[in-house]
């Protein structure tokens, strides 16, 4: 029988992600497996702090071992904004397509269009804390293009590729993604230091 592990998340996009990555090593349970359904509250100012916070949530309230992430698009035209503002980029009520139009709009007149996308996970287990980063650069382009993936995917080329995210597909985006890297290096973590 598969390992237990909880994802502090009811996101199904990032879910589905992360089970494909782990899923011949742990059982990933969702919060809504849980049967916890609060919204638990980001109030880091950082990536970190806020995988933080959802991941010591999760620890305190069940005492299962349990991993969280916050991710950010970061577009150093912007002084790296949205970063850990980037689902509600445009407003508390999280609109993807809202996000992305604010974004094109805040570049119009800008020459940089590079950004990079940036995963942070926060690993409790045992009690013990670990965090694991991914990264991927590329750069936004002005018009949607594909209707795979969510966030600011269709306006997001990673770098090496001349498709956008939601393009590409679950099956090229997880072999490549800022999430991908921090997950593989959360599976290779468990692997090494929890495997029987």
């Amino acid at each position: 029988m598969k390992k237990q592990l909880v994802f502090a998340t009811n996101n199904r996009h990032k879910l589905e992600e992360v089970r494909l990555i782990l899923e011949n090593t742990y059982q990933v349970l969702s919060l809504e497996d849980m049967d916890c359904w609060e919204e638990i509250p980001e109030t880091g100012s950082t990536l970190e702090e806020n995988a933080r916070i959802k991941a010591r949530f999760v620890w305190n309230r069940y005492g299962l071992d349990c991993f969280a992430d916050d991710t950010g698009l970061e577009v150093p035209a912007l002084n790296n904004a949205p970063g850990v503002y980037s689902a509600r980029y445009a407003g508390e009520q999280k609109n993807s397509e809202e996000n992305m139009c604010k974004i094109v709009w805040e570049l119009a007149n800008k020459d940089d269009w590079s950004a990079h996308f940036r995963t942070v996970i926060a690993l409790i287990c045992g009690g013990q804390e670990y965090l694991f980063e991914g990264k991927i650069n590329g750069h936004l382009i002005k018009e949607k293009r594909g209707d795979k993936g969510f966030g600011y995917d269709p306006i997001f080329v990673p770098q090496g590729q001349d498709k956008t995210f939601a393009e590409l597909g679950n099956e090229i985006k997880n072999t490549i993604s800022h999430r991908a890297i921090a997950v593989n290096q959360l599976k290779a973590f468990l692997y090494e230091n929890l495997s029987e």
